[in-house]
This record gives C-alpha cells, structure tokens and sequence, in this order.
C-alpha cells in the first residue's frame, strides 16, 4: 500500500511539473499580435485594450473613417482586417464595453423596437466588447461592404427558414469557420460570461463579452490576418469613403440637437445627439440619459451622424410574435448627414450585399466626412427625426 501511495506521489509530482514547464513554455512565446514598442496594454477589468503613444505624430489615415494616428498604430492596424461584432443596445445591456472605439457604427432595430449596434474595429483596439449578441440579416449586408472575408462576430443568429434566416445566409455565403466568428463555434475563452461588469444583476443574454485582440487570435488562426490564406488583401475591393477637415468654427452650423424615434412609444431607445460646436462633435443620449462606455466612462460620440431612411417590414417566417425584421437597404433611399453642425439632404445607394453604401448631397456628388466616428442611424420610413 505505502509503494502504491509513493508511486501516485511520484507520479503527481511529475505532471505538475511537466504542467509548470509547459506554461512557462508557452507564457514565454511571443504573442502574435505583440504591439508596437511604443505602445502599452491598459489591462484590468474596464478595458484590457492596446494604448498607442499620444504624443507620437498623427499622420497616418484610417481607411475605414479618415481618422489620423501615428505611424506605430498604422503598423498594427495592417497586420489584420475589420472587425464587425453584434453588440446589444436593451436597456439592461448598458453601459455597454467598448463601442465607443468602434471606428464606424450601425444601428437598427433588432426587434421590439430594441435598437442593436454592429460596430466596424480596424484602427484602434477596443479592448473589452460586449455585450455581444446574436446576427441579424441586415447586419450581414453593412459587414460585407468591408472588404474580402470581412470578420463577423456574434453570439448565434435568427435561423428560421425565410429572409431572415441570417445563420443560413453565413453558411450560403461560406463564411463558416472562416471569417464567420460565432461564440457557438469558438467559446471560451475567447468568449466568456461576466455576470457581474455591469455592476447589477442582468439576464444571461446580456452577460456576453469578449476582446478584440482575442478575435483577431482566432482570425489569425485561421489564415486571416490583412491577407487570406490565397494572400489576398481584405481590402483589395473595399471602397474607401472621402475625408475632409473640420469646418473653421466660425463656419459651423447651430443644429444642436438630432432626435431620432425608430419605432413611436419606444423611449427607452430614442436616441438624442447633442452637438458640441467647439469641439465639433455629436454626444449621445439613449433613452433620456447620457450613453456612455463601460470601458472608459466616456460618453458615446461621433463626428458624423448619418440618418438612412429604409423600409422596415416584418419577416413573416413563422419566428415568435413574428419579430423577425427586414430592412430594404439595397437600392435607393433619403440620406441625412449631420457634421459641423449642419443638415445635408441626401440619398444612399446600394446595388449588392458587398457592395459599398454611397452618400451622396443634393449635388448628386459623395458627401466628405468629417475624419472621425460615422454613425450610422438607420430609420425607419415611419419613424422621426427632429432637429433644434
């Protein structure tokens, strides 16, 4: 009996180091997205995200938003390819976890009259995302405007057969286990619940979150970095907005408040921009109280505001209370944009699903954005927009 004990000792012994050994290993090797020597990981509980060196010159343009940052950050940026991920807009999902260092945004009702954001991630690191949530048809129409094999991030999808049947369209468009990144397929812990960031106690739906530098491991792993597995660039058809500068302020204009009703008696998301002149950006307000990130404190904010007026119908594919939505965001529709502090009437254009959404003035030429956060508002024709 005592050899037997002696042996299990021995034994255990060894796992546990052969266990130490391993980690070390492997905790020692080099992370494949090891940043810049100039710049720092915030780590923690609020945002685990790369910090690039203020002071270093702002010189390099973002593809995705004509915002200006340093040549280190430019470098990290074009080691992968836009990252799209659902994240959930319910009132009990706030304050959410990074959105706000999301370079390009989208939001549309998922059903209910609750709004969900698909945020763009390609020039900053978001750090913290969440909560993620499930894919919706319409989402997969903006993501594919991002180049070849565009990252899609969300947790499961709607699945009833019909038009809204966004799972089977990412199978149909062979995007599984490629560039397709579902929390079903992937786990933890590139995925992991927290049930207590939001401070409260919340329904489990809303406890979903992950990190951008995680998805772009799995990315990478999958032969996705700024090239697929052919060597071909993402953004080889991907086709850029135009930038501008700010307006002089004496230019700017005195629309201070954007209101927007998606669906009528829906307070809990109207959503209000208030516009400050002196640093020319849009703050935002949901549901009557400042919307502000998880990660940072910081309020949301965007340099442009572009309102898209879409038809919105129910999918009548059989789903519960038929909640299932459909927009008609291909083809044509009224445009509004909002940046210095003015309106522009205009129109939206889009011919495909990858093809790219164009904005054009009154002039019929594409609108200049503002280098900076677009956010995009789409409306329904029956909804409201008011300005002051």
């Amino acid at each position: 009996m005592n050899n037997k004990i002696t042996v299990i000792i021995l034994a255990l012994i060894v796992y546990l180091g052969a266990t130490a050994g391993s980690y070390m290993f492997f905790a020692a090797q080099p992370s494949a997205t090891t940043p810049p020597p100039t710049s720092t990981a915030k780590t923690g509980n609020d945002f685990d995200a790369l910090v690039f060196d203020p002071s270093k010159p702002r010189t390099q343009e973002c593809p995705i938003n004509g915002a200006k940052y340093s040549k280190d950050q430019e470098k990290w940026w074009k080691s992968h390819r836009p990252l799209g991920i659902m994240i959930e807009n319910h009132e009990e999902s706030r304050p959410q976890s990074g959105v706000s260092f999301a370079d390009v945004v989208y939001e549309a009702v998922a059903e209910g009259g609750i709004t969900r954001f698909l945020g763009i991630f390609y020039c900053q690191d978001g750090g913290i995302v969440g909560p993620v949530r499930s894919a919706r048809t319409y989402f997969l129409d903006w993501v594919s405007e991002y180049g070849e094999n565009p990252l899609y991030v969300h947790v499961g999808g709607a699945n009833t057969p019909g038009p809204a049947n966004a799972l089977g369209q990412i199978e149909d468009y062979g995007w599984n286990q490629y560039n397709d990144l579902n929390q079903f397929s992937i786990g933890f812990p590139t995925f992991r619940r927290d049930e207590s960031r939001l401070g409260r106690e919340v329904a489990t739906e809303h406890t979903m979150y992950s990190t951008t530098s995680k998805l772009w491991e799995v990315s990478k792993s999958r032969g996705l970095t700024n090239v697929d597995k052919e060597r071909v660039a993402w953004d080889k058809t991907f086709e850029p907005y135009d930038f501008k500068e700010d307006a002089p302020l004496g230019d700017r204009g005195t629309i201070k408040n954007i209101h927007i009703e998606f669906w009528a008696g829906y307070s809990a998301y109207f959503v209000t921009w208030m516009y400050d002149a002196e640093k020319n950006i849009y703050l935002r307000s949901n549901g009557g109280k400042e919307h502000n990130d998880r990660n940072t404190g910081n309020q949301f904010s965007a340099k442009n505001i572009v309102v898209l007026k879409m038809v919105e119908s129910a999918a009548n594919d059989g789903y519960d209370g038929n909640a299932h939505r459909l927009y008609k965001d291909k083809g044509t529709g009224d445009a509004i944009i909002f940046q210095d502090g003015k309106e522009i009437k205009g129109k939206w254009k889009k011919s495909s699903r990858e093809d790219r959404t164009i904005i054009t003035g009154p002039d019929g030429k594409q609108v200049k954005f503002d280098r900076g956060v677009i956010w995009f508002e789409i409306l329904p024709t029956t909804g409201t927009l008011d300005t002051s």
